[in-house]
């Protein structure tokens, strides 16, 4: 396991800035381990806090219109390591340790097409 040394300050749910992008935060999630950028997704306050306090990826669909678990449905789940603000307060990284794969369509990252 990986250990996370971090250089900067702590910053509390209260201090997002969600109202910047219309009460949204887009969260970048990372394979804790081999830093991979797994998906790109959206959180709002109450999917944060969720996050926070389950250890679990949390978010706020734009197209369903709804919070959703990472793997609530697939049981692909996203274990949390550790949450990372930027200096803007207004973009999060989730590290966290995939349990299956991130896309919808199986593959282990969303970003796994080439723009031609």
């Amino acid at each position: 396991m990986a250990i996370f040394v971090s250089f900067g300050m702590e910053k509390s749910i209260s201090e997002i800035d969600f109202e910047k992008s219309g009460g949204l935060v887009p969260v970048i999630v990372q394979d804790a381990n081999t830093k991979d950028v797994l998906t790109l997704a959206y959180a709002n306050k109450e999917s944060l806090e969720l996050a926070k306090k389950t250890g679990n990826s949390w978010f706020w669909s734009r197209s369903r219109n709804k919070l959703w678990m990472k793997g609530e449905e697939s049981g692909n789940t996203q274990k949390i390591k550790n949450i990372l603000v930027d200096c803007d307060s207004d973009a999060i990284i989730y590290l966290v340790e995939p349990l299956g794969p991130a896309c919808h369509l199986n593959e282990r990252a969303c970003f796994h097409n080439d723009l031609k």
